[in-house]
């Protein structure tokens, strides 16, 4: 049976600095989380040991890979609530803790929104008048660079890879028809300036391979990684780097709980006469992206062609064979699966019928209708710079400034449930023992990372706590010994127990 889908969602966030020309993006951001943390939080750095970003699922090691992916002399911290916030190169990046299902990851997605949000208000306190740090949830610059919203799922290891790999990629390339944040233009340099006057995705013009280890030179659809953070002789994370940047929280609950369904699905073998392999699938990621009419049919490898909507519909009645059959156990607990499944069909018989339906549904509907609409008005070409400008706008996180929280697009949350999630971590994964930890006892760690703690009790040597299985150290594993343990040396002293 397949494992549970353990999930989560990491996002590069754009950032710019009003009132100063030039401003370093790097800078921006170290400010930025330094305001979160001197004012709101405290801080504990990211343990970097282990990490091996360098290992491919094919079976092989870049020995020149570079030991982390983030500079390590970057602000670079763990939060109460089990996540992780950091500067990434040249953004603030926010990576959700372990979730047990969709819903869950959209949440704490969604609560990396309210952290962004607190930190700018904070970063504001301590600068000049007349500066402002503000930071969109989108995917690119319009300079032709281009920043990731990544997702991970927990795999069985016995899964081979290059199987993984002929299933999801037809998957990944049209899903994009439901989860796609939508674009003015591209950014393609092999484009000509107007052919592509609106697309589904922000991603698709910067991916060129379909299988490989990079993530930002020559990226690749289906991505190698091979770095679990969990016992690697049981689990593998595919870590997933072709998404779109959600501002709906259907969207986003869309393409966190299908996937979950599809790999599933791949582990339990469902999938194993369902041969839907593209013939090109890099160019027909930008083919699905670039046909807002939905009616472009891809090429398959057998030589059938089908648009993205039918695959997407096969792999949706082999979902529900598969519920009949076998259940969707593995996809959060009882009834997440189904809400799933149900809404994946809704959402593909409105994009049949008329995907206008969904403007207040789906991100790329919904930006569409919001562009065209001042477009028409206006009298507007399409690469009018006005357009280009609303499409940022559409991004940014400031409710008051933000065109996206004017539309009244369709919730799933709860307030509550989002404001809880920004300094409360998940129970039922790992991330609750780290949370936890560092609410409890922060002083005391030293530094943390995904798959372990480190505690500085002062006069012992520093203590690693290995947390190799992300379904243990949940609220009901180990809840009783926080309520049991007065001080850090207790919790130690029963854990080794």
């Amino acid at each position: 049976m397949a494992v549970a889908k353990v999930c989560g969602i990491e996002t590069e966030y754009g950032i710019t600095v009003h009132g100063v020309r030039d401003a370093n993006p790097i800078t921006a951001s170290s400010i930025l989380i330094n305001a979160y943390i001197n004012e709101l939080h405290g801080n504990v750095g990211w343990d970097f040991v282990d990490e091996t970003p360098g290992n491919d699922a094919r079976g092989f090691a870049r020995e020149s890979f570079p030991p982390s992916e983030v500079e390590s002399h970057l602000v670079n911290t763990v939060l109460t609530n089990g996540a992780r916030y950091y500067v990434d190169h040249a953004h603030p990046e926010y990576s959700s803790p372990e979730c047990i299902s969709p819903r869950e990851a959209v949440i704490y997605d969604k609560a990396g929104e309210e952290v962004l949000r607190t930190s700018m208000s904070a970063a504001l306190r301590s600068m000049p008048v007349g500066q402002e740090i503000v930071v969109y949830k989108n995917n690119s610059d319009r300079k032709g660079n281009s920043y990731g919203c990544h997702e991970n799922y927990l795999l069985d290891r016995a899964l081979p890879f290059g199987k993984l790999v002929k299933f999801i990629t037809p998957f990944f390339v049209t899903r994009q028809v439901m989860v796609g944040a939508g674009k003015v233009g591209t950014e393609s340099p092999q484009v000509p300036r107007g052919q592509v006057p609106f697309q589904l995705s922000q991603r698709a013009d910067f991916f060129e391979e379909e299988v490989g280890l990079e993530t930002t030179l020559k990226r690749p659809i289906v991505n190698t990684r091979d770095e679990p953070h969990a016992d690697a002789s049981r689990y593998r994370r595919l870590h997933v780097i072709l998404g779109d940047a959600n501002m709906s929280e259907v969207s986003s609950y869309l393409k966190v709980g299908t996937t979950a369904i599809v790999l599933s699905m791949i582990e339990d073998g469902f999938m194993d006469d369902l041969d839907l392999s593209l013939n090109d699938p890099v160019s027909s990621l930008r083919h699905v992206s670039y046909d807002v009419s939905l009616k472009r049919q891809l090429r398959l490898k057998s030589g059938k062609r089908m648009t993205a909507l039918e695959i997407q519909r096969a792999v949706f009645e082999r979902a529900e064979a598969y519920r009949d059959g076998h259940g969707l156990g593995s996809v959060g607990l009882e009834g997440d699966g189904d809400s799933v499944l149900t809404l994946w069909g809704e959402v593909l018989d409105a994009l049949e019928t008329d995907p206008m339906q969904l403007s207040d549904t789906l991100d790329w509907v919904a930006k569409y209708r919001l562009v065209s609409g001042y477009r028409d008005r206006n009298g507007l070409d399409w690469d009018d710079s006005k357009l280009a400008a609303i499409d940022l706008q559409y991004h940014d996180i400031r409710p008051t400034k933000s065109l996206f929280y004017r539309l009244g697009v369709r919730t799933i949350l709860g307030e509550e449930e989002v404001k809880a999630a920004v300094t409360q971590p998940p129970e039922n994964t790992r991330a609750y023992f780290r949370g936890k930890c560092l609410e409890r006892f922060g002083d005391y760690i030293a530094a943390a990372n995904w798959d372990s703690m480190i505690f500085d009790l002062g006069s012992d040597p520093l203590r690693r706590v290995p947390m190799m299985d992300p379904l243990k150290g949940t609220r009901d594993h180990v809840g009783k010994l926080f309520d049991e343990s007065a001080n850090p040396a207790q919790l130690l002293d029963s854990l080794g127990s």
